[in-house]
Formats: structure tokens, C-alpha cells, sequence
């Protein structure tokens, strides 16, 4: 864990939230740092988990990598509650970690990927057309417990039923979907959002590449490796972002940032995969001045903070 605890009289203090596999941020969040310095702003790394953690200490906490909470989530969301200011706010890590908000934001008229729900318990058998569907949890990081399953195989239709099982017995609600298959040569594009005075400010957006191949085999490390390379958005993306974010509970303007997955849909129009609001990469080297305008966007948040 790195640790600053000397003497910063004078200089805002920033907390800068990891977990105990990456004690020293994610590669792409440690190009926050210098930027914050030059603000005069003292940044700490600390592990949420971390007992011994003086979050009190901290004019704002920004979380950036706690990828560990997945499988502890009432743990996590219990934390996020202790922690006095806390970017992005502890009613928002609730409402985000639990992907049954894209129920919310369908029903706002935000338009999202077709999403079934069975329950722990509930049991499940795959639709009888063929086609390929995902399977996952509706509470995961980094496309852990996900698997890309085609029904047209009867193995296939086998392992998926025996992965909604698996998490069933696990007491973890699943989430069934179709697979867009535009995936597969448009990628998914996500619109990163930073705050502004007026609210949430548009600042770049990347490609990823697809990443689910087949069945899920498991995850090394805390997420899947991704392909990223910068995107330019277009105004049809640009405008569903807008609306996921205008649907947010409690509004939009508390935020610190937001991330915005989208896929194209059969008829080409962006569907919205996920809305990123809690710990989600950044990409900040992916786009010339992302690491400074987040530090920016931090102290507007310490501003705030301070009344």
C-alpha cells in the first residue's frame, strides 16, 4: 500500500481507493498522479478493505480499482456508506453494483440490451431457438463469470444451463442476454464523462475488443484481457448516453465520472451494455489531456466538498 502520511497542511488529500491486488492502482489510474500533484493535491492509495484506512482523513475519495468486491458485495456497499466523501456517492454504488438497474433505465426509455432474470433457486432452460446468448451475474467486474454460449450446439445449450446453475447454487442472481453479434466486428464502445460545472462533460471514448469467445472458463487475474484503442463517438451515441445519464437516481451532477457501454444493436442503433458508474477503467491514456481533465474534475469535486 503506498502511504503519505506526512505532513500536508495546506494541501487538499485525496484517496485514491485500489484493493489488495493492485496496491498500486491499475497502471492507466497511476497517470493521475502526477497531474494531481501539479494541482498541489496529496493522493493516497489505499485498499477499501484496508481496516486501518482513516477515511475521515481524506477530503474525497475516489474509487478507482476496488475489482476484489464482487463476491463481498453487502461488505462493499457497507463500506461505501462509512466513507464520508466518497466519489461517486454511496447511494450510487449501491444502486450500480446491481446490474438490475438496466431494468431501471429500459424502463426510463433508455435503449438496452434484451436482459432475462432468474432468480437463486428459479430454474432455467434455454430458449428454443437457436442463437448465442451470455450468461452472467448480475453482480461482477471484469467479465468474470461470464459465457457467450451458442444454442444451436447441444453442448452448448448443456453448459450454459450448468453455468446458471452454478451461480444459482452460488445465491447469485443471473442475468441471460442475447449476443449481439455486432460485437464481433464493431467492438463496443465506451463514452467516458467526466465532471463538469454544468454536470457530466463528454471527454473521449475507445474500442474494445470482443472478449467473450465461448463458455466460461474462468478468469486469471481480477478482469479478461481487453484490446482498447481510441474511438471517435458518434452523435448517435453521444445521444444515448446523454439519455442513460439523465436517468440516473438522484441526478447526474453528483458525479465524479461515467462510463457508457455500448454495442450496436440488429439494426445498427447503439444499445447500452452496462452504465459504469462505480470503479470503471478510464482509459485515460487513450486520449491527449484525459489524465489532467480527470484531476480537474477532482477539484471541483473537493470544491464541492469544502461548500
Amino acid at each position: 500500500m503506498t502511504d503519505h502520511h506526512q505532513s500536508t497542511r495546506g494541501k487538499p488529500r485525496v484517496a485514491l481507493v485500489t484493493c489488495a491486488d493492485l496496491p498500486d492502482l491499475d497502471p492507466d489510474d497511476r497517470l493521475l498522479l502526477d497531474p494531481l500533484a501539479r494541482r498541489g493535491v496529496t493522493a493516497d492509495v489505499l485498499d477499501w478493505a484496508d481496516p486501518g484506512a482513516d477515511w475521515p482523513a481524506y477530503d474525497l475519495a475516489v474509487l478507482r480499482s476496488p475489482w476484489d468486491y464482487a463476491l463481498r458485495r453487502d461488505e462493499f456497499v457497507a463500506w461505501a456508506s462509512r466513507v464520508p466523501t466518497l466519489a461517486n456517492p454511496a447511494d450510487v454504488v449501491r444502486w450500480n453494483t446491481d446490474k438490475r438497474y438496466l431494468a431501471e433505465l429500459s424502463a426510463a426509455g433508455v435503449p438496452t440490451v434484451p436482459t432475462s432474470w432468474v432468480a437463486p433457486g428459479e430454474d432455467w432452460q434455454p430458449p428454443a431457438a437457436s442463437g448465442e446468448y451470455v450468461v452472467k451475474p448480475a453482480v461482477s467486474a471484469g467479465s468474470q463469470d461470464t459465457g457467450r454460449y451458442d444454442l444451436a450446439d447441444p453442448h452448448h445449450r448443456e453448459l450454459a444451463v450448468a453455468h446458471v446453475r452454478r451461480l444459482s447454487d452460488a445465491g447469485r442472481l443471473t442475468m441471460v442476454q442475447p449476443y449481439l453479434d455486432a460485437v464481433d466486428t464493431a467492438g463496443e464502445t465506451a463514452l467516458l464523462y467526466l465532471a463538469g460545472p454544468d454536470g457530466p462533460t463528454f471527454s473521449h471514448a475507445i474500442r474494445k475488443g470482443p472478449m467473450l469467445t465461448g463458455p466460461d472458463l474462468g478468469v486469471d487475474g481480477l478482469h479478461r484481457p481487453e484490446q482498447i484503442t481510441a474511438r471517435t463517438a458518434t452523435a448517435a451515441q453521444l445521444a444515448v448516453a446523454e439519455r442513460a445519464l439523465a436517468a440516473v437516481p438522484g441526478g447526474s451532477g453528483r458525479l465524479l465520472y461515467a462510463r457508457v457501454d455500448l454495442i450496436p444493436g440488429p439494426d445498427g442503433a447503439p444499445f447500452l451494455v452496462e452504465l459504469e458508474l462505480t470503479e470503471p477503467s478510464l482509459f485515460l491514456g487513450h486520449a491527449d489531456g484525459a489524465a489532467d481533465r480527470l484531476a480537474d474534475a477532482i477539484l471541483l469535486h473537493l470544491a464541492r466538498a469544502a461548500g
